[in-house]
């Protein structure tokens, strides 16, 4: 087979590959959120304590040590006691934050409607990276955003199962983690540090661990000492855990081998399947007004991201032109220079 032939080989191979890790992300992203809906619901297995299951997860992050530290899948960054302290501890600290808030959420709130208010990510995102000076503002940014959140207004209006302390939960979680997302790009991303999911892993789950375990000892620890009939399910809580894992080794591929903004797109399908599961299978009550709403914000993300990606198309176009510029400016230097000697 020609040039051509192999070509058109290596580009249906590039397509089925991304087609692949996204496919496995969206998987191991489904099902870690319906396993940790299944084990913190009353209703199901009933083991309401969100803490405990996310120091769980933390404890098997572990497992990046033995990546990075023995198998070398990664190289570890570059990590001073001083930086860590700044920049991976308040990060750290975030994180855990936004972990037991999420997981909370999942005692009060249906996933159908949990996927609804996470659509207000972009817009939690956007207005602390405009407070901490990140992002600059624009009206018909904003006004998106606006829509954005009218639509998720909506979506919560047509809850049948509104809880009050669920949504407070679920939006504590939006804004802690939108807060550590515009961190990472202050604290550690400005200074040339860039940690993926595993080497984040590895730095930050000590972190949370410590963290977490403060709030365990006085909320959770109590309570689960008196629980003498629970004992510990190595299947479900190991199972979950991996899957958990899983999820950060695949982001790191589907990252690695596509980009963030095809995460993001993977993301809106996702969430449209678990709205679907959680309708036909869980058998959450889905309204109209609730279809309608997240309609809105969806269309508002949606256009949020390809304002983004056309962005970063005209930035990418702009550094080749002032590439093409300096190397001609360097070629015609060395022409002069040439014209000099003779």
């Amino acid at each position: 087979m020609g040039k051509g032939g192999s070509l058109s080989d290596n580009v249906i191979k590039s397509i089925i590959l991304s087609y692949t890790y996204v496919s496995i992300w969206i998987f191991l992203s489904f099902t870690v959120i319906v396993y940790n809906k299944y084990i913190l619901d009353k209703k199901l297995y009933n083991w309401p304590f969100p803490i405990s299951l996310t120091l769980i997860h933390m404890t098997c992050a572990s497992l990046a040590f033995l990546l990075i530290k023995v198998f070398k899948v990664v190289e570890p960054v570059s990590m001073f006691k001083d930086l860590y302290i700044s920049s991976v501890v308040p990060i750290g600290a975030l994180y855990s934050l936004s972990l037991w808030l999420s997981n909370s959420a999942y005692i009060y709130l249906s996933v159908s409607f949990i996927q609804m208010l996470e659509a207000l990510m972009p817009l939690a995102v956007y207005s602390i990276g405009v407070l901490f000076k990140k992002e600059s503002f624009k009206t018909d940014t904003m006004i998106n955003m606006v829509s954005i959140a009218f639509g998720v207004a909506i979506a919560a209006y047509g809850e049948a199962k509104f809880n009050t302390w669920g949504v407070m939960l679920q939006l504590g979680a939006v804004a802690f983690e939108a807060t550590r997302l515009v961190l990472i790009q202050i604290l550690l991303t400005s200074k040339g540090i860039t940690l993926n999911p595993i080497t984040s892993l590895y730095y930050v789950a000590p972190c949370c661990l410590v963290f977490l375990l403060v709030p365990w000892i006085f909320v959770e620890y109590p309570i689960l000492k008196q629980t003498s009939s629970f004992e510990f399910d190595f299947v479900i809580f190991g199972t979950n855990s991996f899957c958990a894992f899983a999820l950060n080794l695949a982001v790191f591929l589907l990252v690695g081998e596509t980009s963030a903004l095809t995460m993001n797109v993977g993301g809106v399908v996702k969430d449209w399947l678990l709205i679907v599961f959680s309708w036909s299978v869980i058998k959450d009550t889905v309204t109209p007004i609730n279809l309608f709403g997240y309609g809105l914000a969806f269309i508002g993300v949606a256009y949020y991201n390809h304002a983004k990606l056309q962005a970063l198309k005209a930035e990418e176009a702009e550094k080749k032109v002032a590439q093409a510029e300096e190397e001609a400016h360097r070629l015609l230097e060395e022409k002069q220079g040439e014209g000099i000697d003779k």
